[in-house]
């Protein structure tokens, strides 16, 4: 087992109990997730966590295949199937660079909080263009720390080396949208939802 996968699955009970911490960005990254989802797509969401926002976001598609690396993570979010009122939903424990999707087509692709994680973002956004039909859809919410200042990247860093953080990129606006744009997408809406946390919203479309 890999370093993030040990510490997202030590993570997963204590994150799951955890609250959103901005109720208000929550539901605006939603609202404006669902005006780009329709009742026949077929949608894939990476590094879904315990599966809350795969749950809200399951009536506006069709079929929604919900992955994260942490197998402790997906155990818990498969809890959440128990009670049948999510039939069109899929957790399954992968990461893009597995392989374990190259069969499948998505119409969009769905990446909240995650990109900033990756090791490899530009590999990552290259499998995700490969996942996605022609004009799908690839919306991702990213921590761009790097526009935070670097007193932040330093307190990550020593977090990381004590076991109290993952690894994070350093990640600035225009350096996101550049790493987007450059793997074949056409960028159509950004925001920031919430601006204090320097969390960027994208939506592109596979060109």
């Amino acid at each position: 087992m890999d370093q993030d996968t040990k510490f997202w699955d030590k993570a997963a009970a204590k994150y799951a109990r955890k609250p959103v911490r901005n109720q208000t960005a929550y539901a605006e990254t939603l609202d404006r997730t669902r005006h780009y989802l329709t009742p026949d797509q077929n949608v894939l969401e990476i590094g879904c966590g315990t599966g809350s926002t795969a749950l809200l976001l399951a009536p506006s598609v069709g079929h929604l295949t919900a992955t994260d690396l942490s197998p402790a993570m997906i155990a818990i979010a498969q809890d959440k199937l128990a009670d049948g009122n999510h039939p069109n939903v899929h957790f399954q424990a992968a990461r893009l660079s597995d392989g374990n999707l190259a069969d499948q087509v998505f119409d969009a692709v769905l990446a909240f909080n995650v990109l900033h994680l990756v090791r490899d973002i530009p590999a990552e956004i290259r499998t995700i263009h490969r996942l996605l039909k022609p004009g799908g859809l690839f919306i991702s919410k990213t921590g761009c720390i790097g526009e935070a200042g670097r007193l932040l990247a330093i307190l990550i860093a020593v977090m990381r080396k004590l076991g109290f953080a993952p690894f994070v990129n350093s990640l600035r606006y225009g350096e996101l949208d550049a790493m987007i744009a450059s793997e074949g997408f056409e960028i159509i809406e950004t925001g920031l939802y919430p601006a204090s946390d320097h969390a960027r919203f994208v939506v592109a479309r596979k060109l």
